[in-house]
Protein backbone atom coordinates (compact mmCIF):
# COMPACT_ATOMS: atom_id res chain seq x y z
CA UNK A 1 0.00 0.00 0.00
CA UNK A 2 1.48 3.33 -1.01
CA UNK A 3 1.87 6.04 1.59
CA UNK A 4 0.81 9.59 0.93
CA UNK A 5 3.67 12.08 0.70
CA UNK A 6 3.87 14.78 3.38
CA UNK A 7 2.50 18.05 2.02
CA UNK A 8 5.79 19.86 2.71
CA UNK A 9 8.05 17.20 1.18
CA UNK A 10 9.40 17.09 -2.33
CA UNK A 11 10.36 13.41 -1.90
CA UNK A 12 8.27 10.26 -2.23
CA UNK A 13 7.84 8.43 1.09
CA UNK A 14 9.43 5.08 1.84
CA UNK A 15 7.35 2.18 3.11
CA UNK A 16 6.89 1.46 6.81
CA UNK A 17 8.38 -2.03 6.35
CA UNK A 18 11.48 -0.74 4.56
CA UNK A 19 11.99 1.94 7.22
CA UNK A 20 11.71 -0.60 10.06
CA UNK A 21 14.27 -2.85 8.34
CA UNK A 22 16.61 0.10 7.81
CA UNK A 23 16.56 1.17 11.47
CA UNK A 24 16.84 -2.36 12.91
CA UNK A 25 20.66 -1.99 13.21
CA UNK A 26 20.19 1.04 15.49
CA UNK A 27 20.74 -0.51 18.91
CA UNK A 28 18.67 0.87 21.77
CA UNK A 29 18.86 0.46 25.52
CA UNK A 30 15.69 -1.22 26.77
CA UNK A 31 13.80 0.75 29.43
CA UNK A 32 10.51 0.45 31.22
CA UNK A 33 8.99 3.90 31.55
CA UNK A 34 6.47 4.26 34.37
CA UNK A 35 4.07 6.84 35.74
CA UNK A 36 1.49 7.22 38.50
CA UNK A 37 -0.74 10.04 39.66
CA UNK A 38 -4.16 11.50 38.81
CA UNK A 39 -4.12 9.78 35.38
CA UNK A 40 -3.45 6.37 36.94
CA UNK A 41 -0.56 3.95 37.15
CA UNK A 42 0.94 2.88 33.82
CA UNK A 43 4.12 1.72 32.15
CA UNK A 44 5.53 0.65 28.80
CA UNK A 45 8.72 -0.75 27.29
CA UNK A 46 10.76 1.73 25.28
CA UNK A 47 14.02 1.73 23.39
CA UNK A 48 13.34 5.26 22.16
CA UNK A 49 14.84 7.05 25.16
CA UNK A 50 17.86 9.33 24.94
CA UNK A 51 19.65 12.18 26.60
CA UNK A 52 19.01 15.60 25.08
CA UNK A 53 21.14 17.95 27.19
CA UNK A 54 23.20 17.99 30.36
CA UNK A 55 22.62 21.70 31.03
CA UNK A 56 19.97 21.49 32.27
CA UNK A 57 19.75 17.68 32.38
CA UNK A 58 17.00 16.67 29.96
CA UNK A 59 16.01 13.42 28.28
CA UNK A 60 13.29 12.35 25.91
CA UNK A 61 10.92 9.41 25.67
CA UNK A 62 8.72 8.52 22.71
CA UNK A 63 5.27 6.99 23.20
CA UNK A 64 2.70 5.93 20.63
CA UNK A 65 -0.35 8.18 20.95
CA UNK A 66 -2.63 5.17 20.31
CA UNK A 67 -1.11 3.27 23.24
CA UNK A 68 -3.45 2.38 26.10
CA UNK A 69 -1.06 4.12 28.53
CA UNK A 70 -0.63 7.39 26.61
CA UNK A 71 -3.32 9.34 28.46
CA UNK A 72 -1.92 8.42 31.89
CA UNK A 73 1.48 9.87 30.94
CA UNK A 74 -0.10 13.06 29.60
CA UNK A 75 -2.25 13.53 32.72
CA UNK A 76 0.44 12.71 35.30
CA UNK A 77 3.22 14.93 33.92
CA UNK A 78 5.80 12.76 35.76
CA UNK A 79 7.61 9.64 34.59
CA UNK A 80 10.43 7.32 35.60
CA UNK A 81 12.87 5.78 33.12
CA UNK A 82 14.03 2.41 34.48
CA UNK A 83 17.04 1.19 32.44
CA UNK A 84 16.75 -2.59 32.35
CA UNK A 85 19.47 -5.02 33.34
CA UNK A 86 20.35 -8.22 31.51
CA UNK A 87 18.00 -10.22 33.75
CA UNK A 88 14.89 -8.18 32.86
CA UNK A 89 13.82 -9.69 29.52
CA UNK A 90 10.52 -11.07 30.89
CA UNK A 91 9.75 -7.70 32.46
CA UNK A 92 10.42 -5.97 29.14
CA UNK A 93 8.12 -8.36 27.29
CA UNK A 94 5.30 -7.88 29.83
CA UNK A 95 5.42 -4.08 29.56
CA UNK A 96 5.61 -4.30 25.74
CA UNK A 97 2.58 -6.58 25.38
CA UNK A 98 -1.15 -6.28 25.76
CA UNK A 99 -1.03 -7.26 29.44
CA UNK A 100 -3.01 -5.43 32.12
CA UNK A 101 -1.43 -2.84 34.38
CA UNK A 102 -1.75 -5.17 37.37
CA UNK A 103 -0.04 -8.02 35.48
CA UNK A 104 2.78 -5.72 34.35
CA UNK A 105 3.54 -4.43 37.83
CA UNK A 106 3.21 -7.94 39.36
CA UNK A 107 6.60 -8.64 37.77
CA UNK A 108 9.45 -7.02 39.68
CA UNK A 109 9.67 -5.44 43.09
CA UNK A 110 8.46 -1.88 42.49
CA UNK A 111 8.92 0.89 45.04
CA UNK A 112 8.07 4.58 45.19
CA UNK A 113 10.22 7.35 46.59
CA UNK A 114 8.79 10.73 47.59
CA UNK A 115 6.60 10.69 44.47
CA UNK A 116 4.12 8.00 43.45
CA UNK A 117 6.36 7.01 40.52
CA UNK A 118 7.08 3.26 40.27
CA UNK A 119 10.84 2.76 40.55
CA UNK A 120 12.49 -0.60 39.85
CA UNK A 121 15.27 -1.06 42.47
CA UNK A 122 16.94 -3.79 40.37
CA UNK A 123 17.22 -1.51 37.32
CA UNK A 124 20.68 -0.49 36.16
CA UNK A 125 19.62 3.08 36.88
CA UNK A 126 16.27 4.86 37.29
CA UNK A 127 15.61 8.52 36.53
CA UNK A 128 12.51 10.22 37.95
CA UNK A 129 11.50 13.10 35.69
CA UNK A 130 9.00 15.91 35.38
CA UNK A 131 7.63 16.72 31.95
CA UNK A 132 8.90 20.06 30.64
CA UNK A 133 7.59 19.82 27.09
CA UNK A 134 5.96 17.43 24.67
CA UNK A 135 5.24 17.42 20.97
CA UNK A 136 3.36 15.23 18.53
CA UNK A 137 5.27 13.82 15.55
CA UNK A 138 3.53 11.35 13.23
CA UNK A 139 2.09 8.51 15.39
CA UNK A 140 4.07 9.38 18.53
CA UNK A 141 4.38 11.95 21.27
CA UNK A 142 7.90 12.99 22.23
CA UNK A 143 8.00 13.78 25.94
CA UNK A 144 10.92 15.82 27.27
CA UNK A 145 11.69 15.40 30.96
CA UNK A 146 14.02 16.87 33.55
CA UNK A 147 15.33 14.36 36.07
CA UNK A 148 14.85 15.31 39.72
CA UNK A 149 16.00 12.01 41.26
CA UNK A 150 18.38 9.28 40.14
CA UNK A 151 18.57 5.80 41.70
CA UNK A 152 21.38 3.32 41.01
CA UNK A 153 24.92 3.48 39.77
CA UNK A 154 24.64 2.41 36.09
CA UNK A 155 27.32 -0.25 36.51
CA UNK A 156 25.50 -3.48 35.60
CA UNK A 157 25.14 -4.84 32.05
CA UNK A 158 22.22 -3.28 30.17
CA UNK A 159 19.58 -5.02 28.09
CA UNK A 160 19.86 -3.87 24.46
CA UNK A 161 17.42 -4.26 21.55
CA UNK A 162 19.28 -4.72 18.26
CA UNK A 163 18.07 -6.22 14.97
CA UNK A 164 14.72 -7.01 16.63
CA UNK A 165 16.30 -9.19 19.34
CA UNK A 166 17.53 -8.74 22.92
CA UNK A 167 21.28 -8.55 23.52
CA UNK A 168 23.44 -7.78 26.55
CA UNK A 169 25.86 -4.91 26.80
CA UNK A 170 28.39 -5.08 29.59
CA UNK A 171 31.02 -2.74 30.88
CA UNK A 172 34.48 -3.54 29.47
CA UNK A 173 37.20 -3.88 32.07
Amino acid sequence: MAMEAHADSQFAPISKERFKAAIAPLAGTVCVVTTDGPGGKAGFTASSVCGVSDDPPTLLVCINRQSSVHNAFVANQLFCVNVLAASHQSLSRAFAGKTSTDARFAIGDWTASETPLPVLPTAVVSLECEVVRSMDIATHKIIFGRPFAIHGEAGDPCLIYFRRQYHLLGIAS
